[in-house]
């Protein structure tokens, strides 16, 4: 039975997100692991402290989502950009509200939960539909970045709480959230998991096995990690993100030509 969508009476535009395709989950977990060793990295350089960093990294987000918004169709660039400034930005909350205001990460992780729970609720009630081949007014795009932004916040946040409060380590961890996600792939494609909602698990799990990961490469030895530091696995991974987006931009590889009809995206 298809679903009758209301069309939206905020400015129609292309679709301005990418495809999901394997370079769309490349470069979301290269982001994710920027997003936890970049902040980090940004900590160790600035002694101005956390609520400075994310004031100043929040401004510079501000900025980049006013172009991001400003554009009419997904621009590579300023898309994946936003992306990698919304994981540091998202790090630096949790960091924030764990090391200065001493919250603990089982509270941060319950409350990022449910508040991205509620946006995703809001979102639907207002939208009828959760699907990103959807995102194609100014309404739509910020419920996904306020959703976005919830995920890179929950993920530092539980991958902390499972490798370092609950101290299973970073491989564990990593090993734990790599079967979650092959988990979901197998209920899609096995036994028929809502894609849509396959996508949001899929998309929420991926920050904190990324963040396990840039941990695990950037932390001492003795921390448990490959003492690789944060400063050169930054380089590394930007430098990995910069040449699939460069790529991208050129071949428009995840370029979703057309939008979905309204009656389509219940069965996307």
């Amino acid at each position: 039975m298809k679903n009758n969508v209301p069309i939206s009476s905020a400015r129609k535009m292309l679709n301005k997100v990418p495809e999901i395709t394997l370079f769309f989950w490349i470069i979301k977990i290269l982001s994710t692991t920027v997003g936890e060793t970049g902040a980090d990295l940004i900590d160790e350089s600035f002694n101005i402290g956390l609520d400075g960093l994310t004031l100043i990294f929040g401004t510079v987000l501000v900025v980049t989502l006013v172009f991001q918004f400003k554009s009419r169709k997904y621009i590579p660039g300023i898309y994946w950009l936003t992306v990698v400034l919304i994981s540091v930005v998202g790090t630096l909350i949790t960091d924030d509200l764990t090391d200065n205001y001493e919250i603990p990460l089982e509270i941060t992780t319950v409350v990022f939960t449910i508040l991205l729970a509620a946006t995703f609720a809001v979102w639907y009630k207002k939208e009828k539909t959760l699907s990103i081949h959807a995102v194609d007014t100014t309404k739509r795009e910020a419920y996904y970045w306020i959703a976005i932004l919830f995920t890179f916040s929950l993920g530092t946040a539980a991958g902390d709480l499972l490798s370092e409060t609950l101290e299973f380590g970073y491989l564990v961890s990593i090993a734990i959230f790599g079967m979650m996600i092959a988990a979901v792939a197998i209920s899609h494609f096995g036994f028929k998991l809502y894609t849509v909602a396959a996508f949001w698990i899929v998309y929420i799990l991926t920050r904190p096995l990324g963040a396990s990961v840039g941990d695990y490469l950037s932390q001492d030895l003795e921390s448990g990690g490959m003492g690789l530091g944060s400063e050169i696995t930054s380089v590394i991974f930007l430098a990995i993100i910069f040449a699939t987006v460069v790529y991208l931009s050129v071949t428009k590889k995840d370029v979703i030509e057309n939008s979905y009809t309204h009656d389509d995206l219940m069965n996307k």
